[in-house]
């Protein structure tokens, strides 16, 4: 029975994944995430972390609103998107502008990026950044303490993975769920 188990489950793998690929074929706003990577991370960056983030949070639907009104491709809460054109006059249209909500969700990770200046690997700094955009970078601080508190490496997501539930309690599956979802998604774009 533990057989057929395991074999029904391997055989839906692809199918979980195949989901997410039919995102390849939607272009419309690669250049917007193209262009703002670039601008706020560098060349050399992959512009597809920011569109699987996009996806992980609205599916790329530009007229999305969540429960508690984030707004747009990158869903952001409107007083921050005014806090980030406050601070960047780039930044010109509305939340509700596709191109103008990457620029501003992609300057807020890079805000975020650097907060976290601590050495790291790569990947644990990508968590941190997302983690932080989606649970708030105060949160992954109070999580970092505790971490620390215990003995962990306060610089891993390993460590913060274990510490976040103490911050936010049943949001804190959210949260991993969610930078797990955009490492996955990052993984089948092409």
């Amino acid at each position: 029975m533990k057989k057929h188990i395991v074999v029904i489950f391997l055989l839906l793998i692809p199918c979980i994944s195949f989901g997410f690929e039919r995102f390849n074929q939607v272009v419309e706003y690669d250049p917007h995430f193209l262009k703002y990577t670039k601008r706020y991370f560098g060349a050399g960056f992959d512009w597809r972390y920011f569109k699987a983030q996009a996806i992980a949070e609205s599916h790329l639907k530009s007229d999305a609103v969540s429960q508690v009104g984030a707004k747009g491709v990158m869903q952001i809460m409107p007083r921050t998107f005014a806090e980030i054109k406050t601070k960047n006059p780039e930044i010109k249209g509305t939340a509700n502008s596709p191109r103008w909500n990457i620029a501003a969700g992609i300057y807020y990770d890079r805000k975020i990026w650097r907060t976290f200046k601590a050495k790291r690997p790569f990947q644990d700094k990508l968590s941190f950044m997302f983690g932080a955009y989606n649970a708030g970078k105060g949160n992954v601080i109070k999580a970092q303490r505790i971490s620390k508190r215990q003995g962990k490496n306060p610089n891993l997501w390993e460590s913060i993975e274990t510490t976040l539930p103490r911050v936010t309690g049943r949001n804190s599956n959210e949260t991993i769920e969610y930078v797990k979802k955009i490492n996955h998604i990052k993984e089948v774009l092409k």
